[in-house]
């Protein structure tokens, strides 16, 4: 038996099979129900930690990583369904709640049950490879005991296992059924896996298993449960981080009928009631006096972005090399005034996903246990605050993980305040407790993506190519917020703020890419395209500007910097086959922009047009091109490129979050805009597939977007945009200098 394949329990089987009972109610929510009878008959056998099989032919495949609306629960399910030889109509999937990470965990991610940093299908693309295989392996080697005949002689078709010889059949739920299974099998070597050619399912459009549900508005979410004798709870925030209460009137709170209680946390108030609408109207009764002392008192985004720019063009700072090829600080030293210099920067944006923040805890009697109800981007690390906010152990919480109604890096690390309080809620009131938060203390609250300061240095060659090059990024760090354990071992370098300096695709042989860090003035969190989407942003509308200080074009100096990418050329072509590029209609124009993403290659055009009385920028059309090695849902991936290029283009043409005296600006939807429906432009994207290893696709689409849209700016009307986002306000200010 392969030993990286952990049998789960009964138990474990059950609940990954939904074998669980759900109680629906009227108002859409569910009770969780004990394990009904027929259930318990059913009797799901587990072939491995991934795989189980009921006799009725069910085939249960569970995943590691959340939905988020990513569609992962079914692309990391068909590549255990490929392997096995599963018939797809048969298949249903499970995410996992929790479990032993060295069986579950994503390597990808440290080895932990995450969803982040588009990493799924490339962590789990091997190990659910082997767990399909494996699973078809015990179906093979038990038919082949029950017929009396060598296992070699046996082969597997979708849902069935054949014998060659005799023609006999027995189906998947067949062999199930059968006395014994023989799970004591060789283990699976790379050999023993299909190669691409011989792939049924994988490289198809099955359509998602999460959408028929999410129409029907039958999908449950975290806000949608109920329990026996649940409580509600709403919080009062304190306006500024590190503010605390100092004095809570709640009586005229506690005076409304269905009020339970308020009780102060260390962060806020909670209002407690028998009804979420009496608890939200309850908060509005609530008087806070609170403490005035923090530092983040003085934050101020147009005076903390001023200081970014000062620290990333003040050569004498500090700061913390990410990528250092051959020497670049040499090559800039040695040009003097041959150096080409550009500034950029970018603000903060909020995470924005469509479902609020919500989490259901039911403390144990004993308060050292709880079940728990989460929409979470990490379950291991969901579980681990669970167990530090009631000072006990991980065994003793019991997980749901919900699906989420989107996340983009909100749900990482969140759960450490609003599971936490849901837990000290309820054990104190010894209920269980749905807490919830407004989209307007969401937005008060958020864990922003950080306000950056990019100073880029370059030397160019006498023909014109790129000799040396230097990135610099001012901004806090968001590991030392966000997950203070992993900044700790980090050794100063931020992942999460410093991906996509190392620009790794092109050939410059002396580059810098090095962290200014400074002193952090708001929360902060990953963001889609965590620093891809910023530091791509920067670099490819500075090389537009080499292209131009050195008499090139924007496709000839990529066609250069590429050389060495077969990769980025073959993505760099493609969209410029796509886009017609250079030959835009009249009023309009193009901008061109080439962005890695980890492992997948990207390259964006952008056509566009811009009213010069008004400042609007009407982005038309973006085409995309995109190699993620190769595709395993090539419809998904599609609709994930679409989406990651519709949050760029948001985040760049008008989603901002300002702060004065330390309070976020904005509350809502209404003064926190997204891109409205009428302002999306025609997307066409292309998958470039080279036949690496499958790769993520959720983020490339955003860091291809800025500087496609500034470059073709650029072209339209010989202005650089170099503060993002790029507001009709700052577009006219930068028409008229």
């Amino acid at each position: 038996m392969d030993t990286a394949f952990v049998e789960p329990t009964r138990r474990d089987v059950l609940r990954s099979a939904g074998l669980l009972g759900f109680a629906v109610l009227v108002g859409g929510g569910i009770v969780v129900l004990p394990e009904p009878a027929a259930a318990q008959q059913a009797d799901p056998v587990p072939l491995n930690a991934w795989v189980a099989v009921l006799r009725t032919g069910k085939v249960v495949i569970r995943f590691g990583s959340t939905e988020m609306g990513q569609g992962i629960g079914t692309a990391l399910p068909m590549i255990v369904a490929e392997e096995m030889d599963a018939d797809w109509s048969q298949v249903e999937v499970r995410q996992i709640d929790q479990g032993p990470p060295n069986v579950y965990g994503n390597p990808k991610t440290g080895g932990i049950l995450f969803t982040a940093g588009s990493s799924s299908v490339e962590g789990y693309f091997e190990p659910l490879r082997r767990a399909g295989a494996g699973a078809r392996r015990v179906l093979i080697h038990s038919a082949a005991a029950a017929w009396s005949v060598p296992a070699g002689e046996v082969a597997t078709e979708p849902g069935w296992v054949v014998h060659r010889g005799s023609g006999r059949r027995m189906s998947f739920g067949e062999v199930a059924g059968l006395p014994r299974l023989v799970t004591d099998v060789p283990a699976i070597q790379e050999a023993d896996l299909k190669p691409r050619s011989a792939y049924r399912l994988i490289g198809t459009d099955p359509g998602r298993r999460d959408i028929p549900d999410k129409t029907r508005g039958s999908a449950v979410y975290s806000i949608d449960v109920r329990l026996p004798g649940m409580l509600y709870a709403s919080v009062l925030p304190a306006p500024v981080e590190g503010e605390r209460p100092v004095t809570v009137d709640g009586a005229a709170a506690k005076a409304l009928a269905g009020v339970v209680d308020v009780v102060t946390l260390s962060n806020g108030v909670a209002i407690v009631a028998e009804r979420w609408e009496t608890a939200l109207a309850a908060r509005d009764l609530v008087k806070v006096a609170w403490t005035r002392n923090s530092p983040f008192r003085t934050a101020d985004s147009e005076t903390d972005l001023a200081a970014l720019v000062q620290a990333a063009t003040d050569g004498g700072r500090d700061a913390v090399a990410w990528e250092n090829r051959g020497d670049a600080a040499s090559a800039l030293s040695a040009a003097g005034d041959r150096v080409v210099s550009a500034v950029y920067t970018t603000e903060h944006t909020y995470h924005a996903q469509m479902e609020p923040l919500a989490a259901v805890a039911a403390v144990d009697e004993d308060g050292k246990g709880a079940e728990v109800w989460l929409g979470t981007q990490s379950q291991t690390l969901s579980i681990a605050a669970a167990a530090q906010a009631l000072s006990t152990t991980p065994d003793r919480i019991r997980f749901h993980a919900m699906p989420m109604g989107g996340a983009f890096g909100r749900r990482t690390f969140f759960a450490r305040d609003i599971l936490r309080d849901a837990l000290l809620l309820s054990k104190q009131l010894r209920r269980p407790v749905k807490l919830m938060w407004t989209r307007e203390d969401d937005v008060k609250s958020g864990w922003f993506r950080p306000a950056t300061a990019h100073q880029l240095d370059a030397v160019l060659g006498p023909g014109g190519e790129v000799k040396a090059l230097r990135h610099r990024v001012a901004s806090p760090s968001i590991l030392q917020f966000a997950a203070p354990q992993r900044w700790e071992s980090a050794a100063g370098k931020d992942l999460l703020v410093m991906e996509g300096t190392e620009s790794s695709d092109y050939a410059i042989p002396d580059l810098l890419a090095d962290h200014v860090l400074v002193e952090r003035r708001s929360r902060v969190s990953a963001w889609r395209g965590i620093g891809w989407a910023p530091n791509c942003y920067a670099r490819e509308c500075f090389i537009d500007e080499l292209a131009a200080a050195a008499g090139s074009d924007p496709v000839t100096i990529r066609r250069r910097l590429l050389s060495g990418s077969p990769r980025g050329l073959a993505v760099l072509d493609a969209v410029l086959a796509m886009s017609d590029f250079g030959k835009a209609p009249a009023g309009r124009a193009h901008g061109l922009s080439f962005a890695g993403y980890k492992s997948t290659r990207g390259a964006g055009v952008a056509e566009l047009s811009l009213d010069d009385a008004t400042g609007q920028i009407r982005v038309h059309r973006f085409w995309a091109a995109v190699d993620p090695g190769f595709a395993i849902h090539p419809k998904n991936l599609n609709a994930q490129v679409e989406g990651g290029i519709l949050f760029g283009l948001s985040g760049l043409l008008k989603e901002r979050i300002s702060i004065a005296g330390g309070e976020v600006q904005q509350s809502n939807f209404h003064d926190y805009e997204p891109l409205r429906i009428h302002e999306v432009p025609e997307i066409e994207v292309r998958i470039v597939e080279s036949g690496a290893a499958p790769s993520g696709a959720g983020e490339i689409g955003v860091p291809m977007t800025g500087a496609a849209v500034a470059n073709a700016v650029h072209v339209l009307t010989g202005k650089r945009l170099r503060r993002m986002p790029f507001t009709p306000e700052r577009v006219k200010a930068v028409l008229s200098s």
